[in-house]
């Protein structure tokens, strides 16, 4: 195999370790207070060093017999050829997963509005069990309600006294009082 072909396929290989290092364990060599992003970010280098390597490689095996410079210089701009575009798509993507919008922590200020049904009676002042949706997800959260609430009413959070627990109101339709007090008058 040509030697010119044997050291691009070392330096593609160097680049692809490079990547595959920072990929595992990180940034490589963070020193103080300097961010090395956009085209000097460890894979925006990686794809370049790969580019040159791989691309230069292949184009020492497209090439006719000529003598080491014309070789090394062919290569080395075949190399640029591939590595460019491959520095700038590794720059875009690692922006795009840098900047890609999350969601915020789940705090008690984003329950606020939540709706979800009772899954365990609520008694009037007493403690119950709600399932709600919040950010797309069904989470079960201790709750109260001024007047009791059987198992199955929809509610709305009114408020968040603790992590652990909501304030709740109930948005069924007015019904008859389901848990009359067993000491009051009767009908």
């Amino acid at each position: 195999m040509d030697p010119i072909a044997v050291a691009l396929l070392v330096v593609g290989g160097l680049g692809l370790a490079v990547l595959v290092v920072a990929l595992l364990a990180g940034e490589i060599g963070e020193i103080g207070p300097i961010d090395a992003d956009g085209p000097f970010s460890v894979p925006a280098i990686a794809a370049f060093l790969g580019g040159i390597g791989f691309g230069g490689a292949a184009v020492t095996t497209l090439l006719p017999d000529l003598p080491g410079v014309p070789t090394v210089l062919l290569a080395l701009a075949g190399g640029l050829v591939v590595a460019l575009p491959l520095a700038a798509g590794a720059v875009k993507l690692s922006a795009a997963l840098r900047d890609m919008p999350t969601e915020p922590t789940l705090t008690g200020d984003r329950l606020l509005g939540a709706q979800g049904v009772v899954v365990s009676r609520i008694p009037a002042g007493g403690l119950g069990e709600v399932r709600l949706t919040a950010a797309g997800q069904q989470l079960k959260y201790h709750a109260r309600s001024d007047v009791p609430l059987a198992a199955g009413t929809p509610v709305y959070v009114i408020d968040t006294p603790t992590e652990t627990s909501v304030q709740v109101v109930s948005t069924a339709p007015e019904t008859p009082d389901l848990f009359p007090d067993p000491g009051g008058p009767s009908s």
